[in-house]
Formats: C-alpha cells, sequence, structure tokens
C-alpha cells in the first residue's frame, strides 16, 4: 500500500505517484457509460451524466484532485451522517436514541422502516431516520435551526457553504412522500410537533451546494476524528465520531449496505446527485462525484471506483486489521 503520508508534493502531478494513479483510474473508468441520472428531483434531472471528479483527502492535509472536482451539486443524502452528528451533540446520545435505531434496514433510502410498535425509524441514513434528525437540530427559530446545519457542514468542508434554493424548491415541491413519512413520525410521537419545520430543514440541507474537493475534506475530517484537515477547525466532538462512521458503515449505502461492506469495506455514504464519499479512518477521506446512477440509486463509477482504491491500496477494513 502506498504510504501517503510520505509522498512528493500534491501540488506537482508530474512526481507524485497517488496523482498518476489516480489519473490512470480515472481515464479507464471514465469510458463507463452506463446507468442515468435522477430525474424524480427535477432540478437533478439536468446533471450533466459525463460530468467525472475524483478527490482523495489526506488526513495530513495533501488533496489530490482529478477530473470535473469543482463542479457543484448539491449534497443530497450525504448530509445524513453529518447532521446526525449534529443531533448527537445538540441533544445527547440518550434523546438520539429514543428517535432513531441504528439498525440497517436492507431498504431503500424511502422505505418507510419504522419499529414496530414505537414507531422509531431503523437507522438516521434513511428517509424516515434523517428527518427525524433535523427534528433534533436546536435552534429558536427556523433560521437558527439552517444556520446550525450549514455551520456545521461548512467545518467539515472547511469552506462557508451556501443552500441551493432552486433545488430546495424542486424538492420541497415534490417532497410528498418525505411529508407523509414526516406526518407519520408525528403520529408515533418521534417527532413531537408539527413536522413541517423539520421537513423543511431536511430539505435545505438535502440542498446544500458542495463540489468533490469539498466532499473528500469532509470525508478526511471525519478520518481526522473530527477535524478539519487544513483548516484545523473541529466540525464534530470526537466522541461521536465513531457512531457516525458505524452507522455510515452498516446503513449508508441503503438496500447495498451488506454487499459494499462485503466488497468494499469502508464507511460510506451515496448521494441521489450521484456523489460518494468513503473514510478511511486516520488516513484519508475519499470522493467521487459522478451523476449515472445504478439501480440502487448509488453511482455506477463512484462505486467501481470505491472499490478498486480499497483493493489496491489495502483499504478494506478487513485487510487493515491483518496488518495491525
Amino acid at each position: 500500500m502506498p504510504n501517503m503520508h510520505n509522498v512528493e508534493s500534491a501540488n506537482d502531478p508530474t512526481r507524485s505517484p497517488i496523482r498518476r494513479y489516480l489519473e490512470e483510474l480515472h481515464a479507464r473508468v471514465s469510458k463507463l457509460d452506463t446507468g442515468h441520472v435522477a430525474t424524480y428531483i427535477p432540478e437533478l434531472a439536468r446533471a450533466d451524466p459525463a460530468s467525472f471528479g475524483l478527490v482523495i483527502a489526506t488526513v495530513d492535509g495533501h488533496v489530490y484532485e482529478v477530473g470535473a472536482t469543482r463542479q457543484q451539486f448539491t449534497i443530497q443524502s450525504i448530509s445524513k451522517p453529518l447532521i446526525y452528528g449534529v443531533a448527537l451533540e445538540d441533544r445527547g446520545s440518550e434523546r438520539v436514541s429514543r428517535a432513531i435505531g441504528v439498525e440497517p434496514s436492507g431498504d431503500a433510502f424511502n422505505s418507510i422502516s419504522l419499529e414496530p410498535g414505537t414507531g422509531r425509524p431503523l437507522n438516521p441514513m434513511i428517509n424516515a431516520g434523517a428527518i427525524a434528525t433535523s427534528s433534533l437540530v436546536v435552534g429558536d427559530t427556523a433560521k437558527a435551526r439552517v444556520d446550525r446545519v450549514l455551520g456545521a457542514v461548512s467545518a467539515y468542508a472547511g469552506r462557508p457553504l451556501d443552500i441551493d434554493e432552486a433545488v430546495f424548491e424542486s424538492e420541497r415541491a415534490t417532497g410528498h412522500r418525505n411529508r407523509a413519512i414526516g406526518h407519520m413520525l408525528r403520529n408515533y410521537g418521534i417527532v413531537s410537533e408539527d413536522p413541517e419545520p423539520a421537513l423543511e430543514l431536511y430539505f435545505k440541507q438535502c440542498s446544500i451546494l458542495i463540489d468533490c474537493r469539498d466532499l473528500a475534506m469532509i470525508g478526511a475530517t471525519l478520518a481526522n476524528g473530527g477535524v478539519n484537515p487544513v483548516t484545523g477547525a473541529r466540525a464534530v466532538s470526537s466522541e461521536f465520531v465513531d457512531p457516525i462512521l458505524s452507522v455510515m458503515t452498516t446503513c449508508g449505502m441503503y438496500d447495498f449496505s451488506g454487499e459494499w461492506v462485503y466488497r468494499v469495506g469502508m464507511p460510506a455514504k451515496s448521494g441521489v446527485s450521484g456523489v460518494s464519499v468513503s473514510v478511511v479512518p486516520g488516513v484519508a477521506g475519499v470522493a467521487v462525484a459522478s451523476p449515472r446512477l445504478n439501480e440502487k440509486g448509488g453511482s455506477v463509477r463512484g462505486h467501481l471506483v470505491l472499490r478498486e482504491l480499497s483493493r489496491n491500496l489495502g483499504w478494506h477494513f478487513a485487510l487493515a486489521a491483518e496488518n495491525v
């Protein structure tokens, strides 16, 4: 496995073996053109299906970029583990666990997977769990809660972020299933008040604009114990990094999570905008942005890239354990 802490300057692509490896991988995977861009949210249907960016950000602050890494997209479901961390900080583990479980559902992202009897969502990665998570964000006003979410995600990325209002309006106008989920959560008392503010926040958090480099920095921040390796700012308390990575490992890829752990073995989260982020604890964050999706709603190219990186760099957690 290449020692990513001792590579030559990441700013000099002629001398960096990591950069050369990523360029070769990017060129090879670029030829794959299967899959389709998401269309159920109208704004997402406008994405360029050929766009493809790949970034590795290490815990010592090196960033390796190939392809369309600065093209912006909305974070979508990759916000879920980050806002789960916000809820843990704001409310504490005991309060959050009363509202949201941590068991894999084995179902699609928008399934209504609620615990029999209690109505508790099975985990924070499915939409039901994410809406419950959003309802736990602390703030006296809607603006304060949005600012709390934006501030947290910005700290992960290492720069101020904003919301794509067009995508937000599109999600709010078409989010009827999510709205039904919100009212079911209210029926069970998981959401204690009118679910509309929680839904509004959920739609806004999914509409935060980032690029592939931001996404890799988010992964690197989790890999670095919650501290952004470039800015030095803490994005989430260290005690909540393990819970975040755990639910990413077991639930982050929805009904593909078991296959993902088996074949890739890295904590990961996908987003319907065609983005994927994986975390190698203590080493790096990896991001891939390519909007063509497979039948499970994951990026076709993203899955292939992360599987190859896991195999070629020895990043599957089982292989890492063998080397301890």
